[in-house]
Parts: structure tokens; sequence; C-alpha cells
């Protein structure tokens, strides 16, 4: 029996890598003579450096650069060995899980670290770079990441907003006029971890806000800001993102991004699947396991699950997602393909108990998912 394993990391937990590793245990626990192939994943969010980077190779460049709400943070990102191109990971200098969920901030939080990274590696000579934009903490339309290479964002009188997506109501005017010449030369690629729109009711402040620490006002308010960068973008450089599938990726960044710099987005799993080979490992697979921390309707649009599942099916092999929470309904996925999708949970345990134990959780479920395949 050949299964291929391709999960997502388990958010805040466990790695891909992890993942599959507990994953195999369990399989082999029930077959011994199986073929397991390990093909981690990722969707463009927290984890897909690291997928790419065991693939394509390149160097590790560390930083230290202002964090979602300013505090420094060491963070990373992939340069070629040839220092032509790189990739960035957002989660790395602007992720949710860089804050005390205590003290989240959802007017304020910004994407400038980001940024950062990104100059870094445009002055070593990067000329195409690859942005990895999912688990923000922020909903400021990646105006703060765009300050980082040269734009202003400015009000009524001139006046550079503060930053966050909080004050983007009170936007006037986008000057591009200060940035740099390489900055303009250079290539910029998005990796996409969702499909949802910059604004409205799918939008990147009424789905991922709350998820940030904001509430009903806080939403309106994170949303008519958007749709006034949107406006504004669209008046003075003629691209209009509001309704564009992904530009609400990254709490905007990707609708800021693809409007200013005249990047591409792609979906990131597309992107990390080729990447890794996962096409050609399922080639004679009798069974996947992938999965994500919590499997909910979201997972339809454009996470892993959903991508390897359509993967499978497109070949006639069954997939089978293992996740920390399984939340019904889940149609949407089973119409891609996914055949059925079961909770590590064995009984009542607290989030940290869960934590603690979830890779043998892992190798359990998969164990038991063996055994009624080959049973």
């Amino acid at each position: 029996m050949r299964v291929v394993l391709a999960p997502d990391s388990f958010k805040g937990s466990l790695s891909a890598a992890t993942v599959c590793a507990a994953m195999a245990a369990g399989v082999l626990r029930a077959l011994p003579g199986a073929e397991v192939v390990r093909v981690p994943m990722a969707d463009g969010g927290e984890g897909t450096l690291d997928c790419i980077g065991a693939v394509t190779g390149g160097s590790e460049v560390r930083l230290d650069v202002s964090g979602p709400l300013g505090a420094p943070v060491s963070a990373r990102y992939l340069l070629a060995p040839d220092a032509s191109s790189a990739v960035v990971e957002l989660a790395s200098a602007s992720g949710l899980p860089l804050l005390d969920p205590a003290r989240l901030d959802p007017l304020r939080a910004d994407t400038a670290g980001t940024g950062r990274l990104i100059a870094d590696a445009v002055a070593r000579g990067a000329r195409s770079v690859l942005v990895c934009v999912g688990g923000s903490a922020s909903t400021d339309g990646g105006t703060g990441l765009l300050r980082a290479l040269g734009v202003r964002f400015l009000d009524a009188d001139g006046s550079e907003l503060p930053p966050g997506g909080g004050t983007l109501v009170d936007l006037h005017r986008v000057d591009v006029s200060q940035v740099p010449a390489e900055v303009r030369a250079t290539r910029f690629h998005i990796a996409c971890d969702v499909t949802n729109p910059l604004v409205g009711p799918r939008g990147a402040a009424a789905v991922f806000g709350p998820q940030k620490g904001a509430g009903p006002a806080d939403v309106d308010l994170l949303d008519r800001g958007l749709t006034r960068l949107a406006d504004v973008l669209a008046d003075q450089l003629g691209t209009a993102v509001h309704d564009l599938p992904g530009a609400g990726a990254a709490g905007g960044t990707c609708g800021g991004m693809l409007a200013v710099l005249d990047a591409t987005a792609q979906p990131g799993c597309e992107l990390v699947a080729r990447s890794v080979g996962l096409p050609e490992a399922l080639a004679g697979a009798d069974l996947v396991l992938t999965g994500e921390g919590r499997l909910d309707r979201q997972s339809a649009d454009g996470k892993v699950v959903s991508h390897v599942a359509a993967l499978a099916a497109a070949r006639g092999v069954p997939a089978v997602a293992l996740a920390g929470q399984v939340v019904p309904p889940l149609t949407e996925l089973y119409g891609l393909g996914l055949t059925a999708a079961f909770s590590i949970a064995d009984g009542p345990r607290t989030l940290d108990a869960m934590t603690a134990s979830a890779a043998e959780l892992l190798a359990h479920a998969a164990e038991q998912t063996v055994r009624l395949r080959t049973g």
C-alpha cells in the first residue's frame, strides 16, 4: 500500500514535517510494509518558507524588524544562492502568533516588518520576490509593507497616516514618487492562502478581522478603511482591487501589492505543491492523508486540505483529513474531493493538553484510518 502524507502544519503546535512524522508512525503501526511518502505542505502562510527552502535551497537571512505592533522581532527570509530572488514569509515578521492573544490591537497592527524584509532582499540584489502572505495579524491593506518600500499614505492635509488599518478611512492620496528604482525594477509575486475579496461580507475585515481581535465596530471601520484604500488606488493608479479573488489575503496585503507594485498572485497551495512534487508523489497512491489544526468551511477557500483533496480526487485516490478540530458542515470540501475528515481528539481536553499530545493523537488517528482502509 502506498500512502502519501500531505498535511499542513498544525499552527501553534506541530510543523508540517512533524505532522508527517506522526502520521507515518501511525500508518506503519497498522501496516508495517506500507510505502509511506512524506510531502509536507503549506498554503502560502506559516511554514511555506521551510517547504520551498527544502527544495530550492538558498540561504536564510535573519533581521531584527518591527513586529505587528512595533515591538522588535527576529524575522527571516530565503535568498537564492545567486541572490537574484527571494522568498519572504509575512508570518515571520507580521504574523498573528507573534502577539499576545490578550493584547491584540486590530486597528493599529501593520505589516511594516515584512516590508523591511523585502527591502533588504532587494538591496542585496533580488529582482524577483515571492511574498507568502498568510497568517497576518493586521488588516492594513499592506500599507505598512508598502511604506517600507517608499510609498506614502497621506490624509487631506498631506500628513502621513499613522500605522494600521484603523486610520485608512482618512486616506486622501497615495504618493509613490519616492519608491526607489530598484523596487520598481523588481517583480513581485504573491502566494495567497485564501480567495476572499478585499472588501464586503467576504472581505478581509469581515471574515478574518474577528480572528485578529476585531469586534463588530472594528470590523466596520476596517472594512470602510480598506474600501477607501481601494477607491484611492483605483483613482490614482488605475487598478481596482475591491472584488478581486485573493485581494483580501493577509488583511488586504495582497490587494495593496497588486495595485501598487503590479504584483501577480497565485494560490499558495498550487505553488507549494509544484515545488515539493506533490502531483508526482500521488502517482500510484492508494491513500492520501492530509490535515490541519482546524478543519471548517474556510478550509475550502484555497487551503491545503482542499487542494490536496482535489489533486487526489483527479487521480481517483481517496483523501482523508485529520485535524485537531473538525467543524461541520464540510459540504464544499467533499465536493472538492475530500473522502472523510476525523478529529484527532480522544475526549474532552484543554487546548494546551491537545497541543502537548498532538503528535501522539495524530499517530493514533492515522493508524485507525489505515486499519479501516485495509480491513
